[in-house]
């Protein structure tokens, strides 16, 4: 009596299998409408690319403490720029703390008109929620309408993050905002990698051995 395999799978294996597979197709389906999504969001950054030709104004520069550029402790600069009458913050970059607390690095800052290229950050007014009666030169954070108010300055209601080069010696490595379009690329390939692997062991353990004469 000779044995050999059929293919046999039982009622049970096939529900389980469909269930599993419809599962993880539709998370890598999820998955792949994310990164789509995240795709539209970089398009809409991008964007948001602002060039504006003005006057800087350093007696109101503002130091943000406690910003770090490799393994360094620093400042980010924001100074407003003068436009036709009103005013815009602009993030120019980063400058190292000296020795000590008490001496604050000197800022270069561009006499006359300049033209200042960056990206307008919307969310900048919510990430950088100035602390109540926050004042002076050196702060942890800063809010558009505090500073308006502080100042009298007409500001305008975004933060330029300069990427243009201008000779003031500061640091413009800022880093790009994850969208987290990778991410989900990954999770999607990885459900329907699942599909796919559960296909293949319904496959393999739906094959039993068969007595043949």
């Amino acid at each position: 009596m000779l044995s050999g395999y059929s293919f046999r799978p039982r009622a049970w294996a096939i529900a389980a299998a469909a269930a599993a597979c419809t599962a993880f197709i539709l998370l890598g389906n999820w998955q792949a409408r994310r990164a789509d999504e995240k795709r539209a969001l970089a398009a809409a950054l991008e964007q948001r690319r602002v060039s504006l030709s003005g006057t800087f104004l350093p007696q109101y520069t503002v130091l943000l403490d406690n910003k770090i550029r490799n393994h360094r402790v620093g400042y980010e600069v924001v100074t407003p720029l003068r436009v036709d009458g009103e005013s815009v913050l602009v993030l120019r970059g980063w400058v190292a703390a000296g020795n000590s607390r008490e001496v604050l690095p000197e800022v270069k800052t561009p006499p006359g008109a300049v033209k200042v290229e960056g990206i307008a950050l919307e969310r900048l007014p919510r990430l950088l929620l100035l602390e109540k009666n926050s004042t002076g030169k050196v702060r942890q954070s800063l809010d558009i309408g505090e500073f308006a108010a502080q100042t009298g300055l007409r500001l305008r209601a975004f933060v330029l993050e300069q990427h243009s080069a201008i000779d003031d010696g500061l640091v413009r490595e800022w880093l790009a905002p994850d969208t987290g379009v990778t991410m989900h690329e990954s999770y999607s390939l990885q459900w329907y990698s699942f599909a796919v692997a559960t296909v293949a062991l319904f496959v393999a353990l739906s094959f039993r051995r068969v007595a043949t004469r």
